[in-house]
């Protein structure tokens, strides 16, 4: 490759870093979100969860993909789908 391919290349996957950063807050700011409404507010401004709920995460958290419960399969395509498009075309402007 020549310099000016590899400079458009570089300009080209920063690009896809900061795309993919965004999608990623995103996910984490819905997630943030969901799990304060799970527990209770205290006055000082810390959250308690529910044991029920921390003890399901713990698990999901300690079992490999292909162990999980299908529906948790399912959960995890349905978040890795959002990054879909902006890979398809990365690979597409790729070739």
């Amino acid at each position: 490759m020549n310099n000016v391919a590899d400079q458009n290349l570089d300009r080209a996957m920063e690009d896809l870093v900061e795309r993919l950063a965004s999608i990623e807050h995103e996910r984490w700011a819905h997630w943030q979100a969901y799990l304060h409404k799970q527990g209770q507010r205290r006055d000082d401004g810390s959250i308690v969860l529910p044991a029920e709920l921390v003890l399901r995460w713990e698990r999901q958290i300690a079992t490999p993909y292909a162990e999980l419960t299908p529906d948790e399969q399912s959960s995890d395509r349905e978040q890795v789908m959002k990054y879909l498009p902006l890979i398809r075309e990365a690979l597409h402007l790729s070739k």
